[in-house]
């Protein structure tokens, strides 16, 4: 699959299947701190990404 990483932009390949937790954990960020999206799906950390994904991660942003 290919990971789309935001803040530095950059595109990682990793094997698939797997679950969004577990992806998270091999490119090394916690589960909290980000969002994955599949298109225009918002994911959980127990979907799961399959090999022909396409996903992006963004940094979970908030203020007030």
């Amino acid at each position: 699959m290919i990971v789309k990483l935001r803040n530095p932009d950059r595109e990682i390949s990793v094997d698939g299947p797997k679950r969004v937790r577990d992806l998270l954990v091999e490119v090394g960020l916690h589960p909290d701190a980000v969002l994955v999206i599949r298109g225009r799906e918002l994911l959980t950390r127990e979907d799961t990404v399959e090999d022909t994904d396409t996903v992006e991660v963004r940094p979970v942003i908030s203020g007030g």
